[in-house]
């Protein structure tokens, strides 16, 4: 099933592996695309407002700074996690302007994705000579459920 949100299409229902490797594609393309133009070195939130603009031109629904409120054990304890950017509904998106990937990003994105049951997670650097040496892509256990 699609969903018309703001004139775009994303999917509900039927996600499958494929699908999520394409919207990863587009994400990455978008990523390169902005880094091709305005380079490393500046503020995260300006990669921020170019990145945004460039997936929704690729067609691509996306929501920034998403509010997740955290469940542990199924009971709601009122505190609230901030995405930079949830795509498609299925994939977080987090970025970074820093010299160096530190771990913690990482684990951060990892709790990310399975505190918001989402199956894939990227992590982008802006910051590097080469973006795809600063970007990592992570799956959770949701992501072995989806079918090819």
């Amino acid at each position: 099933m699609e969903v018309c949100e703001g004139g775009i299409y994303y999917r509900t229902e039927g996600i499958t592996k494929s699908y999520l490797k394409d919207i990863s594609y587009q994400i990455i393309g978008a990523a390169i695309e902005v880094h091709k133009n305005i380079g490393p070195g500046l503020l995260e939130s300006v990669y921020h407002s170019c990145f945004v603009d460039e997936m929704i031109s690729k067609g691509l629904f996306v929501k920034s700074q998403v509010h997740v409120p955290v469940f542990y054990k199924g009971k709601d304890l009122g505190g609230i996690l901030k995405l930079d950017m949830l795509v498609n509904d299925q994939i977080i998106v987090e970025i970074k302007s820093v010299e160096t990937m530190i771990p913690l990003y990482h684990a951060q994105l990892l709790s990310y994705l399975k505190l918001s049951q989402k199956p894939k997670g990227l992590l982008i650097n802006f910051n590097s000579v080469n973006i795809k040496d600063q970007l990592v892509a992570m799956v959770t256990e949701e992501y072995s459920k989806i079918p090819f």
